[in-house]
């Protein structure tokens, strides 16, 4: 790796940092909470972000879901909902740190529900497992990560929730400079290998998303970070 691209991944792994330093206040501050509406926790996370680090800008929509919500993928907007006591919660936020994207979800239990609790433990566990298989495959393309995943996601008893299970990131706007062609996504049809240079020539970074689902119970949860740096 050259010195630029150094700088690159180095620069993206600081904008994460920062975005699961966030998450971790959220956490401290115990901002999740039942009777709290969705866009009002969201913008709780706004006024956090920008106390923290001064982030005024984020590359796509905030999202919080709690309960039935999360079961919708990225591009659902369902309407706002108020946190109930024994509820599912995530949140997925993209900030942006000096045009640098981060991209960063997790997923909270309110509440005893054995489920809800070991849904949200086995985000990490399918995002370890998921992480190992794309280090064990130097060639592999986004549809095989895909494959993988899904297989995961029903090994542990859940299904997976969205379309694609993430996508390319790094200085914004991503998705401008590369449109929205299939092959920028861990999906079905994405068979370019996924360890390659983007169209200008910079080496390719890659967000894993984890969003499993369980409808017969009407929830889900979500976990998302790098997948190859870090």
């Amino acid at each position: 790796m050259d010195d630029n691209e150094a700088r690159r991944a180095a620069l993206l792994l600081e904008a994460q940092g920062r975005a699961e330093e966030l998450f971790e206040e959220i956490g401290r501050r115990e901002l999740v909470a039942a009777g709290k509406g969705e866009r009002e926790l969201s913008d709780e996370i706004r006024d956090l972000a920008r106390e923290m680090f001064g982030i005024e800008s984020y590359w796509h929509k905030r999202i919080v879901r709690a309960g039935p919500n999360t079961l919708h993928p990225y591009r659902v907007n369902p309407p706002d909902r108020l946190i109930a006591e024994d509820d599912i919660v995530f949140c997925d936020f993209g900030p942006l740190l000096e045009q640098w994207e981060a991209d960063f979800g997790r997923t909270y239990v309110l509440g005893t529900d054995p489920a809800k609790h070991r849904l949200r433990d086995d985000l990490a566990v399918v995002f370890e497992a998921g992480r190992r298989y794309f280090r064990a495959h130097p060639d592999i393309t986004g549809a095989q990560l895909f494959a993988e995943i899904r297989r995961l996601a029903q090994e542990a008893g859940w299904e997976v929730g969205a379309t694609h299970a993430g996508h390319l990131v790094g200085e914004f706007p991503h998705e401008r400079i590369n449109g929205d062609d299939v092959e920028c996504y861990i999906t079905a049809g994405s068979d370019e290998p996924m360890r390659r240079p983007d169209r200008t020539g910079r080496l390719c970074h890659w967000i894993l998303e984890i969003h499993l689902v369980d409808r017969s119970r009407g929830f889900g949860g979500f976990h998302e970070q790098l997948l190859d740096l870090g």
